[in-house]
This record gives structure tokens, C-alpha cells and sequence, in this order.
């Protein structure tokens, strides 16, 4: 993942707090920023919230790519295809195989952009 840019703060992602299940059944309800008065807190709050799933996103994708590579693994008697793999997923063919090189690569400890 990113770090923020040179020169701007990084802002820690807030907690995404789980809403009761009455609360979450109600679509007009959204982890209480509708009920805030105040737009100041309100962009404030929903700024924490917009990092926090974008936090959130970064992570699940990396998770997904590593679960990718290692259902992918020619060591895997068992091993899936990349079809077989974007079949599961939900996505194209190419994207898994982009995905399990992507697993690979974080599995071997490197980011994409050290290359191999």
C-alpha cells in the first residue's frame, strides 16, 4: 500500500464500528453520520470512514491475491487454474492470472513495483 504523498500527514483510518443490526436494516442509517449536525465533524468523520475502507479495500485485495497464488501453486497437487481461480472469484481470466502473480509477488515478499 501507498504511503500518503511527501509533505501531507497521514491520517490514521477510524474504526469501522459494526452498526446493531436494526440500525444496519434501516438504509437511510450510515454508521451515524446522518444524525451529525455539524459539517465540520461530519467531513471530518466521514473522511475517517473514506480511509478506512480504502484501508480496508487495500488490504482484502491483497488477501485475495494471495489466496489467488496459492491455490494457483504448481506444488499444489490440487492446484486451480487460472480460470479455475477467476471461476471462484468472479473475475476474467486475465485479472486472476494478474491477481496470482500479484500473490506471488507479495508472497515472495516484494511489492510490484520492485519487479522480480
Amino acid at each position: 500500500m501507498a504511503d500518503a504523498a511527501p509533505g501531507r500527514r497521514r491520517t490514521k483510518p477510524a474504526p469501522l464500528l459494526f452498526e446493531p443490526a436494526a440500525a444496519a436494516a434501516d438504509p437511510d442509517r450510515f454508521f451515524g453520520l446522518e444524525s451529525m449536525d455539524d459539517p465540520a465533524e461530519l467531513l471530518d468523520r466521514s473522511t475517517e470512514l473514506t480511509l478506512s475502507f480504502r484501508a480496508a479495500t487495500d488490504r482484502a485485495v491483497e488477501f485475495q491475491a494471495v489466496a489467488a497464488a496459492q491455490l494457483a501453486d504448481p506444488r499444489r497437487f490440487d492446484r486451480l487454474t487460472p480460470a479455475d481461480v477467476a471461476g471462484r472469484a468472479g473475475w476474467t481470466e486475465d485479472y486472476a492470472k494478474k491477481m496470482i502473480e500479484f500473490g506471488r509477488d507479495l508472497l515472495n515478499g516484494r511489492t510490484p513495483a520492485e519487479g522480480a
